[in-house]
Parts: C-alpha cells; sequence; structure tokens
C-alpha cells in the first residue's frame, strides 16, 4: 500500500505542478459554460439596424392597424428611457398592393430585394384570415426572411395581428369591444411547486414558485461538473500509460512495485487531481453564488452525493482506461481507443435534457440505474426539483460500486499481461482473453 500511495503522490505532483494544469483550471469551466458566459455579456450587442418589412395584405384589414402598433412599439422601446440611447432596433412596414394575376413572380421580386438588402422580410396575409375555411392557403400568414425561424420580428407581428383579427371577429358578431374589456388579457399559467407542511410548526407551507434557476441551471451545472472532473483526470491516463510503455519507463517501475499497485497508484493520483479541482471550482462556486445573495439555490445536500459519484466513477473508468492504455504501442493506437473508453461519459450527454424533462420516467429511472451513467444522470435527477425515490440514489451507488469492483478486477488483469507487451496492436479479442484469464 506504500508504494501505491507513493506512486499516486507522484501522479498528483505531475499532474498539478505543470502551468497546463493552471491553465486549464481557468479555462475549462470557460468552455464548459462558454454559451452562458458569451449570452451574459453579448446579451446587450443586439443589431439595431431598422427592419424594413414589406406586407402583401389581400384581407385588407390588417396591414393598416400593424402599421399603427409598429409606430406605437417604435417610440415606446426603441430608445432607453434615461439615456436616450437607441437600444432596439425601428420596424418600418411598407404596404405592397397584391398581385393577383401574377402572385409567384410577385413573390420572387420581394423575395430579391430581400437578398439585395432592400428589405428585413416580406409578410403574406391571405384574403380569408379574418374568418378561415377550410383552404389554407387563404388564411395563412407567410413571413419571408433569409432566417425566419430565429427572427425576433416574426414573433413580434402575432401579437399585434391577432389582436386586430380579435377585434374585427367581434365588430362581425355584433359584440361591442367595450362589453369584453378582457378578451384581450393574457394571462400565462404560473409554475408553483407543491404544498407542503412546515415540520417544526406543524403548518401548511404554501408552494412556492418554480425557479429555471432550480429546474434547469443547478442539475445541469453539477452534472457538468461531474462530466468536467471525469474528462480533466481520466482520457489522460491512457496517454500516459502509453507513454510510460513505450518509453520503457514501466519496465523500470514495474522492477519495485507489482502491474496492478502501478494501476492502481495512477487511479488514486487521478483521483487526486479531481479532488482538488472540484474543491476549487465547489468552494469558489459556492462564495460567487453566496456573494450574489443568490446561496438558496446551492444543493449543500447533494455535495456528498457528487464526491462518492465522482470518487467511484474515476477508480472505474479510470482503471478500464489504464488497462486500455497498456495495451497501446503507439499513438495511433491510443487516439483509436481514446473514444470507445470516454463512451460511458459521452453517452449521458446525449440524453441528459430528456432525463432532465422528465426525471420520474421510466427511461430515465432505468438510465440513471445503469451503473456507468449513474453517476451522471442519477446525480442530475437527485438536484431537479421533482426529487426521486430514497432507494434510487442507493441502489444506484451499490451498482456503481460493483461496476467498480469489477471493472479494477478485468483492468487489472488486462493491465499485468499487456504492460510489458511491446509491438501487439489492441485488439477486441485479446483484451477480453487478458481480462477473463488474466
Amino acid at each position: 500500500m506504500h508504494k501505491v500511495l507513493r506512486l499516486a503522490k507522484r501522479e498528483y505532483k505531475t499532474s498539478v505542478k505543470t502551468k497546463g494544469f493552471i491553465i486549464s483550471l481557468i479555462i475549462a469551466p470557460i468552455f464548459m459554460g462558454g454559451a452562458l458566459i458569451a449570452f451574459v455579456l453579448l446579451k446587450d450587442q443586439i443589431d439595431i439596424t431598422d427592419k424594413r418589412v414589406a406586407i402583401v395584405d389581400r384581407s385588407g384589414v390588417i396591414a393598416e392597424p400593424l402599421i399603427k402598433d409598429a409606430e406605437i412599439r417604435n417610440s415606446m422601446e426603441m430608445h432607453d428611457k434615461e439615456t436616450g440611447k437607441k437600444i432596439k432596433p425601428a420596424y418600418l412596414f411598407e404596404i405592397v398592393e397584391p398581385d393577383e394575376e401574377k402572385p409567384e413572380a410577385q413573390k420572387l421580386e420581394l423575395s430579391n430585394r430581400v437578398r439585395n438588402g432592400e428589405l428585413h422580410a416580406f409578410v403574406e396575409i391571405g384574403r380569408d384570415v379574418v374568418h378561415p375555411g377550410e383552404d389554407r392557403e387563404a388564411f395563412r400568414i407567410a413571413y419571408h426572411a433569409k432566417n425566419a425561424i430565429m427572427d425576433d420580428l416574426r414573433g413580434w407581428i402575432n401579437w399585434p395581428i391577432n389582436k386586430q383579427l380579435r377585434k374585427l371577429r367581434l365588430a362581425d358578431a355584433g359584440i361591442a369591444e367595450s362589453s369584453v374589456k378582457d378578451l384581450f388579457t393574457w394571462i400565462n399559467a404560473e409554475g408553483l411547486g407543491l404544498v407542503s407542511v412546515d415540520e417544526e410548526t406543524g403548518d401548511v407551507k404554501g408552494a412556492e414558485r418554480s425557479s429555471e434557476i432550480k429546474a434547469l441551471a443547478v442539475p445541469i451545472a453539477m452534472m457538468m461538473l461531474m462530466f468536467l472532473m471525469i474528462m480533466m483526470s481520466v482520457p489522460g491516463m491512457l496517454h500516459s500509460v502509453m507513454e510510460e510503455k513505450t518509453q520503457r519507463i514501466a519496465e523500470v517501475l514495474l522492477g519495485s512495485v507489482k502491474p496492478f499497485e502501478f494501476m492502481m497508484g495512477k487511479v488514486l493520483g487521478a483521483i487526486a487531481v479531481s479532488l482538488t479541482i472540484s474543491a476549487v471550482y465547489i468552494i469558489g462556486g459556492i462564495f460567487a453564488i453566496r456573494h450574489m445573495n443568490l446561496g438558496g439555490y446551492i444543493p449543500y445536500h447533494i455535495l456528498p452525493w457528487f464526491f462518492a459519484y465522482m470518487f467511484l466513477a474515476i477508480i472505474m473508468l479510470g482503471a478500464m482506461t489504464a488497462a486500455l492504455g497498456s495495451t497501446c504501442s503507439e499513438a495511433k493506437d491510443a487516439q483509436s481507443l481514446m473514444f470507445p473508453s470516454m463512451l460511458p461519459a459521452l453517452v449521458p450527454m446525449f440524453v441528459y435534457f430528456l432525463v432532465l424533462k422528465e426525471p420520474l420516467s421510466g427511461f430515465a429511472t432505468w438510465m440513471s440505474l445503469f451503473p456507468t451513467f449513474t453517476p451522471f444522470l442519477m446525480l442530475l435527477r437527485q438536484t431537479t426539483p421533482a426529487g426521486i425515490p430514497a432507494w434510487q440514489p442507493w441502489v444506484g451507488l451499490l451498482g456503481v460500486l460493483s461496476f467498480t469492483v469489477l471493472f479494477v478486477w478485468a483492468g487489472g488483469r488486462i493491465f499485468r499481461v499487456a504492460i510489458l507487451i511491446q509491438g501487439t496492436p489492441p485488439k477486441l479479442t485479446n483484451i477480453i482473453r487478458w481480462a477473463i484469464r488474466g
């Protein structure tokens, strides 16, 4: 055991006493949360160029009210009320008379105006838009632009158009708009949690407002931190073992330690590195979040589970990765095994949103109970406001522990045989045979 700890200490110092470690410690979270950071920093960097849009209104009753609403919007929202600085683009509409004889030619002409930059977009409004019938094309509202799906203006026009349609339909039904003032009041469904009982007083506690931070940001952040810990410690073991094997360093070390001790020293070193990184991120994150008065969002009850999952996951995946590294004699062999060795960490990244959306579904439960996925998906489910049955994390932890023992056992047998074999490319049949027969 003393030799294993000395090897682990050597691996730990080799990793942390480098500029690359410090740089990766700073850069890694930036890459992982780059999209969020960019969104926060650049949220005010919007295109304020005026948007000119042509309207082909075949109904004859929508274009004018839409232009009036755009003028109101431009006067109230286009400039900052305090500084007077322009912060949003103006929406400028022009009415184009419909060409009933050559409608396709007209659409082509307007499309060319959009391509040339003369227009931002053009809108077609069907003749039966007020009272839709069976002909879908007759009441269609078509928004044509270079990037119509992501266009904010397309989303904006929906409200003024539908507001005008309601007014017209009321008028046609002989109902005065003043008699139904609340007709246009839009009420969203408010997301709330469940009513509970205060354990200390026994009083009924009202439901709390659901938070997108608790429902999305916190679970994803915890799972991504786990993924980051795995990716910063486990993959490097494959190349490290391969290099020590090809440079004959392993032969020297194996003169004083057993192959299994050599492998476990590397795994424990990786655990120490991950504990250092996670401690920096978690402690720093707690201080930062509490400084922003958001301490209520910190899932303190999940942190013990986080470290338990991380500890076992690194032993489980690290043992197998080190074993695969021992089968490689060239860099290209290590490259070919890198993706398969990381599949247990990558698969949860493909399904995490489905699990986050329905954390209590059968799919989410069984995926999170599969031992190689448990450290990621069970942690994700535990952090969601929905909560999960108390027995599932313990069963998941037991499964991870079982697979860890299996991976260490199989990895040790592979490592013992392959570490001194030179010139033999890694083959699946050989790896399985070494794992079974030793």
